[in-house]
């Protein structure tokens, strides 16, 4: 008992350093996701001495995490918004993660004289992008909603191929005609094991009168969980059956949905902190200067020759630009997925295994220094942003919920044609309305014969059931002005 105060207050401790790590990084334009890490570090082998040298418990807690953060993840994905990319996301998420595998591993295994077995579980550890970092940075760069889609749909979804791979890489299963059609069950079994335990969720959920209005949070996590579980013990994909159990739970009429997506979030949040705190007390420094080189040359096979090629195939069916493929490509984002998933080979020490983790720990680091900060300017460059894509604004409010409305933000971007336009001719469907502009500093309730101008922020409260004619309006009036629909112009 002496040591609980220690441990807690150890914890607490932590946790608010990370919470301020948060707005640290926003200020210096670094992901906070290797504050946290840097964290670990500190309070590990270099600081405190805490160290955490389980890789069996490591692994554990990495996937309870992983769990954490894909159900947030897929509570917060709006169906409508990765509707349209489904195809390219599925896509990405398959036949792109085999095809990473297949060419990251023979380009391993010549670059650093690795064995095919080694060489190949290389590739299928870093096949997979991360949904914490995907999450967290795309949502916030705003770009087209296919593109934004597309990949969401692949950081939730391509963690169970590249685990499966993994898992039979690491325990040398012999590769048969048999290998395919078990990866088709595994992935169909997840598939209709969530969508069968998210539907069955929202049903009950509308149904109960639970006493608190803080157990319907708990209770939406916990049908969650409960598909991660009951897929592994059904030898189905577990990460998508949670991954479409929380899309589905997400995208349903659920009570005080507010704030389970609240809740969810801040779940995600503390998964995310911990994961990476975790990940720091595990990490050696020493040992990581090195794996410096095996981990450069890994990065760069994976960022200038695996991505771009297993994209250019795998979106060619789709007719996507070529500017948008050049953003796919770079947007690959890796965090702590490849780390865990480098941790079951270790587990099982095989060869070479501590070296493929570390070699993990220097490619996370360097590719979230390189990617992250450089995704905005990138999608400027090649002329992606679509700052008029209307979001979604978080309010912890009752009458919102009671209701059934919401709050879209909308910034005026330099090239838009809704500079000009009078709200008269904006003509938002019945059921959404232009509540306030901000603009230059200073807000105001805008009356019909008002104009929008470039760089004005407009705050739209709409109706869930208006919510996406109003999208379709915002985009199309932003692509061809005031006389959209008579241009052909729909928003979709």
């Amino acid at each position: 008992m002496g040591e609980l105060p220690v441990v807690l207050g150890m914890g607490a401790a932590v946790l608010l350093a990370a919470v301020l790590a948060v707005r640290f990084s926003t200020r210096l334009g670094l992901p906070s996701l290797l504050l946290y890490l840097a964290i670990g570090v500190l309070l590990g082998e270099v600081g405190f001495g805490v160290r955490v040298a389980d890789p069996f418990l490591t692994q554990a807690l990495g996937l309870a995490a992983l769990v954490m953060i894909l159900t947030e993840g897929g509570l917060t994905t709006r169906w409508t918004a990765v509707k349209p990319a489904l195809p390219q996301g599925v896509a990405l998420s398959t036949v792109a993660v085999g095809l990473s595998i297949a060419i990251t591993g023979p380009a391993l295994h010549w670059l650093l004289g690795l064995d095919w077995r080694t060489a190949l579980l290389w590739g299928a550890v870093l096949a997979p992008t991360d949904s914490a970092a995907v999450f967290s940075v795309l949502r916030s760069v705003g770009l087209p909603k296919r593109l934004v889609g597309a990949l969401e749909l692949e950081s939730g979804i391509n963690d169970a191929p590249a685990y499966m791979a993994v898992v039979v890489l690491a325990e040398g299963t012999r590769v048969d005609w048999s290998l395919p059609l078990l990866v088709v069950y595994e992935l169909s079994a997840g598939l209709v094991l969530g969508l069968a335990l998210g539907f069955a969720g929202a049903w009950a959920l509308r149904r109960a009168a639970l006493p608190a209005t803080g157990l319907y949070p708990l209770a939406t996590v916990a049908v969650c969980v409960v598909a991660y579980s009951s897929g592994q013990l059904l030898h189905a994909s577990g990460l998508l059956a949670t991954y479409v159990a929380a899309v589905v739970l997400g995208n349903s009429s659920l009570p005080h949905r507010s704030d389970t997506l609240s809740f969810a979030e801040g779940l995600g949040w503390l998964a995310q902190i911990g994961l990476f705190v975790l990940l720091g007390l595990f990490a050696s420094p020493e040992r990581l200067l090195e794996a410096v080189v095996p981990g450069l040359i890994a990065g760069a096979v994976v960022l200038l020759l695996a991505r771009p090629l297993s994209v250019l195939i795998t979106q060619l069916p789709f007719r996507v630009r070529a500017r948008e493929q050049v953003f796919l490509s770079w947007a690959g984002l890796r965090g702590a997925v490849p780390i865990v998933l480098a941790m079951i080979p270790l587990s099982r020490q095989l060869p070479g295994a501590q070296r493929l983790v570390d070699a993990m720990f220097v490619l996370v680091i360097v590719l979230t220094l390189v990617q992250g900060p450089t995704l905005g300017p990138l999608a400027r460059l090649l002329r992606l942003p679509a700052d008029t894509e209307p979001k979604e604004i978080a309010v912890d409010a009752a009458p919102l919920d009671e209701l059934q409305a919401e709050l879209l933000q909308v910034r005026i971007h330099r090239d838009s044609r809704l500079h000009g336009v009078y709200l008269s001719e904006l003509r938002l469907p019945h059921g959404a309305s232009l509540s306030l502009i901000v603009r230059d500093g200073r807000s105001f309730t805008p009356e019909r014969t008002d104009r929008l101008q470039r760089g004005d922020q407009i705050l739209i409260v709409t109706t869930e059931s208006a919510r996406d004619a109003a999208e379709r309006r915002i985009r199309a009036v932003d692509r061809a002005g005031p006389l959209a629909r008579w241009k052909g112009e729909s928003g979709t």
